[in-house]
């Protein structure tokens, strides 16, 4: 994986999930059940139903009205591996990606990377440390949330 641009801050969450690559991959990219293990989270796809280069995903992170409206485009589409997005709200900008990387064993290695433009100048560069904790935290409990639900899922069958 490339170093983040300058000036951008990176949080890399990973997870092992007990099931390949596809079930993991079709998890992760069906945008609308990303709330169901997403911590505060409601998503949904926009532009090109959120699939290929192009697609628009639209992210609210809160309670009611208190919170966020994440924007974005989907800039790299390799199916079932690797999803990379630009986040081109007011608040969260930069680079996510999601890759999803097969294990022996039928089993795969999901990553979650967010090289992102603090906000707030000074201010979110100062506030960064203080703030990367509980941030990578709530990344980590939802893909562990993501993990169980795609572990169940596998092991339901179709």
């Amino acid at each position: 994986m490339t170093e983040p641009a300058p000036g951008r801050r990176r949080i890399q969450v990973d997870v092992v999930i007990d099931a390949p690559p596809e079930a993991v991959w079709a998890a992760v990219t069906d945008w609308e059940r990303q709330s169901e293990w997403m911590l505060g989270t409601t998503v949904r796809a926009t532009d090109q139903g959120g699939v290929g280069v192009g697609g628009g995903i639209e992210a609210f992170t809160g309670a009611g009205r208190l919170g966020f409206l994440d924007t974005m485009v989907i800039t790299d589409w390799a199916p079932p591996r690797l999803c990379v997005v630009e986040h081109t709200g007011r608040v969260v900008r930069g680079e996510g990606i999601f890759e999803v990387v097969p294990l022996p064993g039928g089993r795969s290695r999901f990553v979650w990377i967010e090289d992102l433009d603090l906000p707030l100048g000074a201010l979110g560069r100062a506030g960064w440390p203080l703030v990367r904790p509980a941030f990578a935290a709530g990344v980590r409990s939802s893909l562990r949330a993501l993990g169980r639900a795609v572990e169940a899922e596998h092991a339901a069958g179709p």
